[in-house]
């Protein structure tokens, strides 16, 4: 045979085994699926080159201030379970906030601190804070919140807002700027004005503080920038259950109540839904001493009512 022609019958025999080699197919293979399916790329924006915080605009072209704030909107974009948890939440409780805020003349932007305060959630912290705003005992006392063995103000939502906003009035009025009143939530009044004092600065943004009150008001932002423009950081908030605000109406309790499970029953409903609504109940009894108290009921059997109720 001619040697050419074995040359050429090698070479495609060669060409032939290369074809149809089980790799070249698993690679093929890999490439249709590849291109079938497409991996699902999370991103967030840049974040704005401005923002406005309690009517106050605040420039974020510094870069320290900057990859501060992105660090935070990252933590929060990216902590998916917490994040659309407190969303859920904030439809419910952010009306009732808000209107309280608006009365009392405070920046409704502070509903956010109530947010990484504690979630919306009746928090507890290692230090002994309670509640949305995060009261400890002393604080508590100072604004009027009342803890006994029965009673907790510290978790009614409506009184410790009503507190908050005398702390946060008492703040501004004494810093002068809403930032520095945030950063005080954390740090207290005292705090800032001497960290602010012998380092000679007289802004947040100008001040060395510790680090969990260097962040404080940076979470402040960062959950605003979320919360307000929810789908722009990947949360499909159309297809999110979020929670209704309960349906109530409130009571004026004048006389003691000596088994609150056996007074709920008599109103329709029971032991579990009374402390749903009243989370600052402590125990099983309210006792009428020097004050009367306001007690929220469901405002038909139609909302919170009992689960037998439902057969």
């Amino acid at each position: 045979m001619n040697s050419k022609i074995i040359l050429l019958l090698v070479v495609f025999y060669q060409i032939l085994l290369i074809s149809c080699s089980p790799n070249k197919v698993l690679k093929n293979s890999q490439d249709d699926s590849v291109k079938s399916a497409q991996p699902i790329l999370f991103s967030i924006p840049k974040l704005p080159h401005e923002m406005i915080f309690c009517g106050e605009k605040i420039i974020l072209d510094d870069e320290d201030i900057r990859e501060r704030l992105d660090k935070e909107v990252l933590l929060n974009a990216y902590y998916h379970s917490a994040t659309i948890g407190i969303m859920k939440r904030a439809h419910r409780f952010f009306p009732q906030i808000e209107r309280i805020l608006k009365k009392e003349n405070i920046p409704t932007d502070f509903k956010y601190l109530a947010c990484i305060e504690s979630s919306l959630n009746q928090a507890v912290s290692p230090a002994g804070a309670q509640g949305f705003w995060q009261f400890m005992p002393f604080t508590a006392k100072e604004f009027n919140l009342e803890m006994s063995v029965e009673v907790d103000e510290r978790l009614n939502i409506e009184k410790s807002t009503y507190a908050a906003c005398g702390y946060l009035r008492h703040a501004q009025d004494t810093l002068k700027d809403w930032l520095l009143t945030a950063a005080s939530y954390n740090r207290g009044i005292g705090g800032v004005r001497s960290d602010m004092r012998w380092q000679g600065t007289d802004h947040y943004f100008d001040t060395d503080m510790n680090s969990e009150t260097g962040r404080y008001t940076f979470r402040i932002l960062a959950m605003k920038l979320i919360m307000e423009n929810p789908k722009a950081y990947g949360f499909d908030v159309d297809n999110i259950e979020m929670y209704e605000p309960f349906k109530t109406k409130s009571i004026i309790i004048t006389e003691s109540i000596h088994n609150i499970a056996k007074w709920a029953i008599e109103k329709g409903c029971n032991f579990k839904i009374i402390t749903k609504l009243n989370p600052w109940l402590k125990g099983n009894k309210l006792t009428i001493r020097k004050k009367h108290y306001k007690l929220l009921l469901p405002s038909s059997l139609e909302n919170l009512k009992p689960y037998k109720a439902y057969n």
